[in-house]
């Protein structure tokens, strides 16, 4: 029998109109012309990339008895990242690879990407994140063990300061099991970095 979770991020604090504005008046400080036919519709349209970036959907995690006592691991390689570093509102975009060895309950496979795009949506750093998705599938399902590597671009990085294009970040979190035992580790770690960055089905 699922046991589903209805998750609804809060929207509180959204306000468009608000949000049109600032980006008018921060845009014109910079010198961009928002009074011209092409670039009239900019703020508004910047404020709701925005947004949208920051709003992460409603989901229900659905979780099912271990009926089989599977007991292997269980690993979505390649879940999209899109999100904002906090630093410079920059976005930073690339791959999430989630793992677990289940305990009593295992997840319906897409739930996975659900939580990732969770803590994604909303200004980050790439560390935070990673760990986020670890701890809160770790409460929620009570795994064995939890594995999440990040592989990602940043755009503040790449497009200002050192400009250093290309440069991928990896972070990884492992608890439980995956942390403790140097096979399992072994495994999930050699599944989630066995081929090049950008190299896996593309």
């Amino acid at each position: 029998m699922s046991v589903p979770l209805r998750v609804v991020p809060s929207s509180d604090g959204i306000d468009l109109l608000a949000a049109e504005r600032a980006a008018r008046v921060f845009l014109t400080a910079l010198g961009v012309p928002t009074d011209a036919g092409s670039t009239e519709d900019t703020p508004r349209r910047m404020a709701a990339a925005y947004a949208e970036l920051l709003s992460p959907r409603s989901f229900e995690l659905t979780t099912f008895g271990n009926d089989e006592g599977y007991d292997e691991l269980v690993l979505a390689r390649d879940i999209p990242v899109r999100s904002v570093c906090e630093h410079h509102m920059l976005p930073f975009t690339g791959v999430a690879h989630v793992g677990y060895l289940p305990g009593e309950r295992i997840l319906g496979l897409s739930k996975l990407a659900r939580v990732v795009e969770l803590f994604a949506h909303r200004p980050q750093v790439q560390e935070r994140l990673t760990t986020q998705v670890a701890g809160w599938l770790q409460t929620q399902l009570n795994p064995r063990g939890v594995g999440v590597v990040i592989e990602a671009e940043h755009l503040c990085m790449t497009l200002r300061g050192v400009r250093s294009a290309g440069t991928a970040t990896i972070t990884s979190t492992l608890l439980g099991t995956l942390r403790e035992d140097a096979r399992s580790r072994a495994e999930f770690l050699s599944l989630t970095t066995s081929q090049p960055a950008g190299g896996r089905g593309r």
